[in-house]
């Protein structure tokens, strides 16, 4: 794991500005705090800040080929690099060192762009072939690890993060309201869009060529998601499916465990899909792993129960953080920082108190258990759908509905205490002909939050027809498929990498310079459970079906038998509850909240004073959502638009954002805030 980045200059020949690099390099340190390297050429400069995992004495980068005709920077891992290269070697090519870095670039050599596809890993790259003066950047499949790009007058650049490419002064510095649109709709922006204009990110399973006269962008995709015709495979057996499974995922966790020169812990979250990975841990390595946890102060939201029963049987040696609502509140701008986009709970803020202890620890490496819930249809959503589609087969029918009391058994007021609310809650657009009838009422639900806008801006961010847009990646033969596959697409799609992956995931973890690598989010793994019979995933409305009969003796049987329960953390409560957080105060002010111009005034007054009455508990849903996605956004705005993102500003008493601060150029140096927003005045950039 490391941070990139670097630039292709337009014109070649001009010196390369290598203090834009150091620049650049430096706002990745938390990524990769061992060791800096760069290349640069009369055409691109590529910057490398490492954490040292694989060949730690002679893996540094870049590394190029025998004549430096190639070169590479990435972040991530190629697990199967041992093997790649000695088919490498065998066709001739010279290693010199034992990094997975080194097998990339050979092979590029080899197979050119067909390597891609030849790689199992979790990966972003840039490769620069001088020979065809070329720059390749691309991404892993699920789109485990961040690449982000913008253009402007003289060059390309490309980082890991958003704040690298916020050193340069001649990138634009607005928010897009594209880009907003589709965080008030599925969460997060989905890639190529990202919530800045202007910047782009690499969307998985892409890499994108750059280079020649023209610096035209050629993007091409060499691995996308596939389901099969619906009934497929109905001829199989469960047990059958289950064996491949076990044999799939025991493989992935190996290669993601013994492929590090340095020790490798693991998460217990108490659920399922983390105790399958820590059990497959403690058998391939013949002893206890080190494992961590989260902990919460509120009761309802704590799994320390489930985790104990994971430790005891595992035997392993346990370390655990104690989440609270202070403790969230006060790392919450940092949170922000590295998210790099608006956020609408706080939960990624305890996985953010996670991974600093995994490092205070001495560990740089964990496996966790992501991606089960989308590979496996674990989710709530997919279980809502096949309620859904149930109803509307028999939409008059007064027995039915009954049903809706066996969802979210871990909710203390699930459905079944409103039924008349749930029931017209669960019909609400309820087209079964339509693609994403799995996630309108969420989508829904979502851009509601819009109504806190300013007029101005809502009605540009409203403008967007992003679902739409959406549904149309769908591949073709969608309409063949089960619908609770078209379900899985859309979350793998949009929220597993926008949000997941990125705002719990890479973000969280990097913060402290910890690398988390995800067995079920192998693709092998992913196109096996595809293929695997939709109702042995989904029996009935038990989730993961397949993988409780695939690992039954290695997990507790009160782990197999706990229902579902999603992982969530105070939200509201953390900025309004016992301890008061000032800087909330501050950032709040009608005052702070018209100079940025993105809402309403008296509507963020409304919705503070609502959680103050309340000490932000017993808040709705949409509430909660409402408050954590302000927050998130004016701290955004703050930090990335009315600073760089260079540091994590603080809120002084006058209003003013202190710290390391920036002006907001556009392509043509002066400040452009979003339409509808309030102007921001020009300050000194500091780097």
């Amino acid at each position: 794991m490391c941070g990139m980045c670097g630039f292709l200059q337009r014109i070649p020949g001009r010196r390369s500005d290598l203090e834009l690099l150091a620049r650049m390099t430096a706002r990745l340190a938390h990524r990769g705090p061992e060791a800096v390297g760069r290349f640069h050429d009369s055409n691109v400069a590529l910057g490398h800040s490492r954490l040292a995992i694989i060949d730690p004495e002679g893996g540094a980068q870049p590394i190029s080929n025998e004549d430096g005709s190639v070169w590479v920077i990435h972040n991530g891992e190629i697990f199967n690099y041992l093997e790649l290269g000695r088919e490498l070697a065998a066709r001739g090519h010279r290693l010199r060192t034992h990094s997975d870095a080194e097998v990339i670039v050979h092979a590029w050599e080899e197979w050119g762009r067909d390597c891609f596809t030849r790689f199992n890993g979790q990966w972003a790259l840039a490769l620069w072939d001088s020979s065809r003066r070329r720059l390749v950047l691309s991404r892993d499949r699920l789109g485990i690890r961040p690449l982000y790009y913008v253009t402007t007058r003289e060059r390309l650049l490309f980082a890991s993060e958003v704040k690298a490419l916020f050193a340069d002064p001649a990138v634009n510095r607005s928010l897009d309201p594209a880009g907003l649109a589709e965080f008030f709709t599925f969460w997060c922006p989905v890639a190529p869009r990202t919530v800045f204009e202007g910047v782009r990110e690499v969307k998985p399973g892409h890499l994108i060529e750059v280079g020649g006269k023209s610096f035209e962008l050629e993007e091409r995709c060499y691995w996308a998601l596939d389901f099969p015709l619906r009934g497929a495979g109905s001829d199989r057996s469960l047990r059958d499916a289950a064996e491949s499974l076990r044999a799939r995922l025991s493989e992935a966790t190996r290669l993601r465990f013994t492929r590090s020169d340095v020790p490798v812990g693991a998460y217990v979250s108490g659920g399922l899909d983390s105790s399958v990975i820590a059990a497959l841990v403690a058998r391939e390595s013949g002893r206890p792993p080190v494992t961590f946890s989260i902990r919460f102060t509120e009761g309802e939201l704590d799994e320390g129960r489930y985790q104990k029963r994971v430790i005891e049987r595992i035997g392993t040696e346990h370390h655990e953080v104690l989440a609270g609502c202070d403790e969230i509140g006060a790392v919450f701008p940092e949170v922000v920082r590295h998210t790099e986009r608006p956020i609408l709970r706080a939960a990624p803020a305890p996985l953010y108190l996670l991974s600093r202890l995994v490092r205070s620890r001495g560990y740089k490496v964990v496996v966790t258990g992501e991606g089960a819930d989308e590979v496996l249809a674990g989710y709530d959503i997919f279980r809502e759908l096949k309620v859904r589609l149930f109803l509307a087969r028999a939409p008059d029918s007064g027995k039915r509905p009954a049903i809706l009391a066996r969802l979210y058994p871990w909710m203390a007021r699930g459905p079944s205490s409103t039924p008349a609310f749930a029931r017209a809650f669960f019909s609400k657009e309820l087209d079964p002909t339509d693609p994403a009838v799995s996630h309108r009422p969420r989508w829904t639900t979502t851009r509601s939050l819009l109504s806190l806008l300013t007029p101005g801006v809502r009605e540009e961010v409203a403008g967007f027809p992003v679902e739409e847009e959406l549904i149309a990646r769908l591949p073709a033969e969608h309409t063949s498929w089960d619908p609770v596959a078209r379900a899985q697409w859309l979350e793998m799609t949009a929220l597993l990498p926008g949000y997941i992956l990125s705002s719990q995931g890479d973000r969280m973890l990097m913060a402290h310079s910890v690398e988390g690598r995800f067995p079920f989010l192998d693709h092998e793994v992913v196109e096996l459970a595809n293929r695997i019979p939709m109702h042995f995933k989904l029996f009935g409305l038990e989730e993961k079906h397949v993988l409780k009969e695939a690992f039954g003796d290695l997990v507790p049987a009160e782990i197999l038998r706990r229902p579902k329960q999603p992982y969530r953390s105070p939200d509201a409560a953390s900025f309004f509850g016992g301890g008061r957080v000032e800087w909330v105060t501050e950032l709040l002010r009608p005052e702070s909240v018209r100079r940025a111009g993105l809402f309403r005034p008296e509507a963020v007054e409304g919705l503070v004073a609502k959680c103050r009455a309340v000490g932000g508990s017993g808040m709705s849903n949409t509430d909660n959502m409402r408050l954590v996605g302000v927050i998130s956004t004016m701290l955004l705005h703050r930090q990335f638009i009315e600073g760089d993102g260079g540091s994590c500003e603080t809120f002084s008493g006058n209003g003013r954002v202190s710290g390391e601060a920036g002006h907001s150029p556009t392509r043509d140096g002066r400040s452009r805030p979003m339409q509808g927003a309030a102007q921001i005045s020009d300050t000194p950039a500091g780097h």
